[in-house]
């Protein structure tokens, strides 16, 4: 199978880290395509960046050709909805890959995330898909998003502080990890605190490979339906909504 990996935000070494993520990740028979916009932000941090990187999702969907799923590899789960919107083939965002997981293999889970202003994103999510009561706390490590790819930054050491205090503080039997640049920290930081650490781009690979195998596809049905014919203006024209 054939599954594209979007990076939302336009810093590429940071889709090449996911992608070797994915990669590492995938059954041996699948094929990871990571990629990323050339418009948009370099790092989705909040609810204004996020909303300058959704027509680039659509596009890179747009794009990719023949795929049999998608991984939107943003944390916020970044135009989620939207993606699912715009195919029939599964869509699997990271933050909800890992909470869904995360359920699976312990009572309680925290989140440690990038900065603080990330937080109310998250707990949205979590209200939204009905997991909220399963989550400790979702905690910022007070790490940008894009020090992550600063080599000397410690910002790995600022994360496992933060592991730490979820631990301790929050009685957390599981850790997932709160951002796509965190991906290649989950192993070291397991074995550092002895706990699970979850890293939502490996969930989304292996779920969206089971919901390829299942033969389950996004329903058309209500929310997720095809998006209505109609012409949108100036700027926004090529992404007008054909009749499918």
């Amino acid at each position: 199978m054939r599954i594209l990996v979007i990076n939302p935000n336009t810093t590429a070494s940071m889709t090449d880290k996911i992608g070797e993520a994915a990669q590492a990740a995938a059954s041996a028979a699948t094929e990871i395509v990571a990629v990323n916009p050339e418009d948009g932000p370099p790092s989705i941090e909040g609810y204004f960046d996020e909303v300058f990187s959704v027509p680039g999702i659509i596009a890179e969907m747009a794009k990719a050709g023949s795929v049999d799923a998608y991984v939107i590899a943003c944390f916020d789960d970044t135009g989620l909805d939207a993606a699912r919107c715009a195919t029939e083939a599964p869509v699997i965002g990271i933050g909800e890959a890992a909470f869904h997981v995360a359920t699976l293999i312990a009572g309680k889970f925290s989140v440690v995330t990038t900065l603080a202003r990330s937080v109310p994103v998250i707990e949205h999510n979590l209200v939204k898909y009905g997991l909220a009561s399963r989550c400790a706390k979702v905690r910022a490590s007070d790490v940008a998003v894009l020090d992550l790819e600063l080599p000397g930054s410690k910002a790995n050491r600022k994360i496992s502080a933060e592991i730490g205090r979820a631990i301790s503080e929050d009685r957390a039997e599981a850790i997932v990890l709160g951002c796509a640049g965190m991906t290649d920290l989950a192993q070291a930081l397991a074995r550092e605190h002895g706990v699970p650490v979850i890293d939502g781009v490996a969930c989304a690979v292996k779920l969206a490979e089971a919901l390829s195998a299942l033969d389950l596809r996004t329903s058309k049905v209500g929310g997720y339906a095809a998006p209505l014919a109609k012409r949108f203006a100036g700027y926004y024209a090529p992404w007008s909504p054909k009749t499918r």
